[in-house]
C-alpha cells in the first residue's frame, strides 16, 4: 500500500528550502495547468497601534513569496492570498494596514497576486458532513488549487494549530462563533475535523521558521525553530508537525476526529518522511496555561502565586470563541495589574457557553452574550453582574469588574492594542529574530 509523503526540511536559504520542501513530498504534482491558486496564510491577529513582527504566531512573508515565486515557476498566474483577520468586519482599514505592512501589496506589484480580505467577499453554505454546515469564502472554494500556510505552533484550546485549523480563517464569523459550540458531540474539535472535507486539491506548507508554545497569540513563547513541513495530504502534515511539537497526534481530539474520518490511523504508519527524521528535529512545546484550583479561589497559577484571593476565574474552556478569548487575556492582566493585596470577596468570572455559577458566589460576572443568555436566570446567583455583546465591549467590563469590587485601570483597556507591543519586545536585539522574515522587498 502506498503511503502518503510528508517532507520535513531544514529553512537555510530562501525560495530554495521552500522548492526543496514541495517538490521532495511532491506536493505540486497534482497542480493542474492554468490553476486558479489560492494561498491561504495564517494572520490570526492584526494591530494598527504598534508594528512588528509577530515570531510564529503568523505566516512569514518569506514563506509566502517564495511560494508564489515556485509557482510562477509552474506557470501559475492566477493566485490569490486570502485571509479574514480577526476584527471588526466593518474595519477596513486593519486588514489592509496588514497587507502592506506584510508587503502583499509589493507581492500584488512584483507578481500580479491579488490579495483580498475574505471579510469583503461573497460566502458560501458548504455541506462538510455530519449534519455541519458552515459558511466558507467562495474564493478559496471555487479555486483549482489551495496552498495552505500555516505557521506552527500549540494552541491552548486544541493543543496545536496547523494546516487544518488554519481552513477556520476563511469561514464567515457566524460560522467560526458556531465552531465553539457547548453541544458536547459536536465540539470545536468536530467542527475543525471537517475543515479540509471539501477543500479543492491542496498542497500543505507548515512555516515552523518560527514556532510559538502557549500559542495561538503573542503572549505565548516564541522560538526561531527553522524547520519545514510539506504534503499533499494536509492531515499527514499535521501528524507530523505535531509530533515535532512534542505531542502525540492521537491526543489532539480534532486530528483524531479527522484521522477516523478518514479511516487513518494518527500513529504515522501510514505515512512516508522525506528529509529529515522527526525524532532529530522535535522539540516539546508546551500548549496549555496552567490553572490552580484552591477553597478560595480559582485563578491561572501565575495569579495564584501573587497571592490573588477571593476570585473565582475558571479556566476558559472550548466553547469561548475567538472574539472573547482575546479580551479574556486582557481581563486576566488587568485584574493582576488592580491586586493590592486585600482578598476579594468570593467573585466568580463566567465565560464561553459552558460554565454555570458555583452556589455560594457573592458576586457573579457573566463575561459575554452567550454566558447571559445561558445563566441570566440562574438559580445559584446572589448577585449578577452582567457584561452584554458579542464580544463585550471593553468599557462595559471595567464597569462591570468595577461594580464586582475590582478596580482595574480602565487605561489599560483603551491601550489594548498596544499591548502586544509589550510581548514582542522581549525579542528585540536578538539576532534570531529576523524582522526581515516579514518584509517583502
Amino acid at each position: 500500500m502506498s503511503k502518503y509523503s510528508v517532507s520535513i526540511i531544514k529553512y537555510e536559504k530562501p525560495y530554495d528550502s521552500v522548492r526543496k520542501a514541495v517538490e521532495l513530498c511532491g506536493g505540486l504534482d497534482h497542480l493542474p495547468e492554468k490553476s486558479k491558486v489560492f494561498i491561504k496564510p495564517n494572520i490570526v491577529f492584526w494591530t494598527t497601534a504598534c508594528q512588528f513582527p509577530k515570531w510564529g504566531v503568523i505566516t512569514t512573508s518569506r514563506v509566502i513569496e517564495d511560494t508564489v515565486r515556485l509557482l510562477k515557476e509552474y506557470g501559475i498566474d492566477d493566485i490569490t492570498i486570502g485571509e479574514g483577520i480577526v476584527a471588526d468586519p466593518k474595519d477596513k482599514h486593519t486588514p489592509a494596514h496588514a497587507f502592506e505592512t506584510l508587503g502583499y501589496e509589493r507581492l500584488r506589484q512584483k507578481y500580479g497576486v491579488k490579495p483580498v480580505n475574505v471579510m469583503d467577499r461573497p460566502f458560501e453554505k458548504i455541506d462538510v458532513g455530519g449534519e455541519v454546515t458552515l459558511k466558507f469564502n467562495t474564493d478559496i472554494i471555487n479555486s483549482d488549487f489551495v496552498v495552505d500556510i500555516p505557521p506552527m505552533k500549540t494552541h491552548n484550546q486544541t493543543m496545536v494549530s496547523l494546516g487544518i485549523k488554519n481552513l477556520k480563517g476563511t469561514i464567515d464569523i457566524a460560522s467560526r462563533k458556531k465552531c465553539h459550540s457547548a453541544d458536547p458531540e459536536k465540539d470545536l474539535h468536530f467542527h475543525l475535523a471537517r475543515m479540509a472535507d471539501r477543500m479543492p486539491p491542496m498542497l500543505t506548507l507548515i512555516d515552523g521558521i518560527y514556532t510559538v508554545e502557549r500559542g495561538p497569540a503573542f503572549d505565548g513563547k516564541m522560538h526561531r525553530s527553522n524547520l519545514l513541513v510539506a504534503s499533499a495530504d494536509v492531515l499527514s502534515a499535521d501528524l507530523a508537525a505535531t509530533r515535532l511539537l512534542g505531542h502525540d497526534p492521537a491526543q489532539v481530539s480534532y486530528l483524531a476526529y479527522a484521522a477516523s474520518n478518514r479511516s487513518r490511523p494518527t500513529d504515522l504508519s501510514d505515512v512516508e518522511i522525506r528529509g529529515e527524521k522527526i525524532e532529530d528535529m522535535a522539540a516539546y512545546h508546551q500548549w496549555d496555561f496552567q490553572y490552580s484550583k484552591e477553597e478560595t479561589r480559582e485563578l491561572p497559577a501565575p495569579m495564584a502565586k501573587q497571592g490573588i484571593d477571593g476570585l473565582f476565574y475558571r479556566k476558559f474552556d472550548d466553547t469561548m470563541c475567538t472574539y472573547c478569548t482575546g479580551l479574556n487575556g486582557l481581563v486576566l492582566t488587568a485584574i493582576r495589574y488592580a491586586w493590592k493585596g486585600e482578598p476579594w470577596d468570593n467573585v466568580e468570572v463566567l465565560t464561553g457557553k459552558a460554565m454555570e455559577p458555583t452556589p455560594g458566589m457573592k458576586a457573579t460576572i457573566l463575561l459575554g452574550q452567550c454566558m447571559y443568555k445561558k445563566n441570566k436566570d440562574h438559580p445559584d446567583i446572589q448577585k449578577m453582574i452582567a457584561v452584554k455583546g458579542c464580544p463585550p465591549e471593553p468599557k462595559n467590563v471595567v464597569k462591570a469588574l468595577h461594580e464586582a469590587g475590582i478596580e482595574v485601570d480602565p487605561g489599560l483597556f483603551e491601550q489594548a492594542e498596544s499591548m502586544p507591543g509589550f510581548f514582542m519586545s522581549r525579542y528585540k536585539d536578538r539576532p534570531e529574530f529576523d524582522e526581515s522574515f516579514f518584509r517583502v522587498e
